[in-house]
């Protein structure tokens, strides 16, 4: 039965389309993250959600509570229209309070067969940040669940267990990322700049330092648009080319070296075991703007 007040779920048509889920543990994780790989998707008609699994009303120096939700909330939902993508859910979890409960794996659950996922996205459960790793361990825990006709029946379950795939991150222990899948977003790395531009609480009003150095960089942020892009794209740019650079070999194997070597930015993505396990051909068909 759905819950009082909402329309009880029906499938999605099918209509030969992708459908693809990003969990991120704040509302600015999946942008960050795979923001330009959401945007290739969606400009192939192809079916893009993120769901931030808190609703962020920690993540500020001033702001907090409803009013910094609320914001949070308004930022993401734009910087969805500006990817093109179709939805952006924001759960009400507060920001630092995510637990890999029973009642939270179930709604990710939920959310994963509604959205009938092909490819679900989301942290590794390694990472400096309890409700990063705590997203991690909720979505790992709901591979091969989703499947289960009798785990949560409330939801009918999918058919086949989607591809899992874990965001790029830079810890060690206890091992460290395997660039499974690396895919070069210099086309759309002006669009995800400008889907970014949104994010202003955590982009412009936002730095985690030291009192001093806060206070000072927040005193030189642009004020006017040009100057706050030009911050926006100068950290991302850095940020996304670094992971080009990192994996220049790996993508060499999806675009040929000679192509490789000219990707200035990329995303990179590893394949959960907990999944289907896809063939290189299978990503190719899972990433349809890789070259065939």
């Amino acid at each position: 039965m759905a819950p009082a007040g909402k329309a009880p779920w029906s499938p999605p048509p099918k209509d030969g389309k992708l459908r693809i889920i990003c969990f991120g543990a704040h509302p600015d994780d999946a942008e960050f993250r795979a923001g330009g790989v959401a945007a290739m998707w969606a400009a192939m008609g192809h079916h893009v959600k993120f769901v931030s699994t808190t609703n962020g009303d920690a993540g500020h120096w001033d702001l907090g509570g409803a009013v910094l939700a609320r914001k949070r909330y308004a930022e993401v939902r734009t910087a969805a229209q500006a990817l093109g993508i179709e939805e952006s859910e924001v759960l009400e979890i507060h920001d630092g309070e995510l637990m890999p409960t029973l009642e939270n794996r179930q709604q990710i659950i939920r959310l994963i067969r509604e959205w009938q996922a092909d490819v679900v996205m989301a942290h590794r459960p390694y990472d400096y940040h309890s409700d990063h790793r705590y997203t991690g361990v909720l979505v790992q825990d709901a591979a091969f669940n989703v499947t289960i006709p009798t785990y949560s029946p409330n939801t009918p379950r999918l058919e086949r267990n989607p591809v899992f795939l874990f965001y790029y991150d830079k810890f060690q222990r206890p091992y460290p990322f395997q660039p499974d899948i690396v895919v070069g977003i210099d086309e759309v790395f002006e669009k995800k700049v400008d889907a970014l531009m949104a994010l202003e609480s955590q982009l412009f009003e936002t730095v985690y330092a030291d009192d001093a150095t806060r206070e000072k960089q927040l005193a030189e942020m642009p004020k006017d648009p040009a100057g706050r892009r030009a911050v926006a794209y100068k950290r991302f740019a850095e940020r996304d080319g670094r992971i080009a650079d990192q994996y220049r070999e790996a993508l060499g194997k999806w675009y040929g070296p000679d192509n490789a070597r000219a990707i200035k930015y990329a995303e990179a993505f590893e394949v959960c075991e907990y999944g289907s396990q896809p063939t290189a051909d299978e990503i190719k068909q899972l990433f349809p703007f890789l070259p065939k």
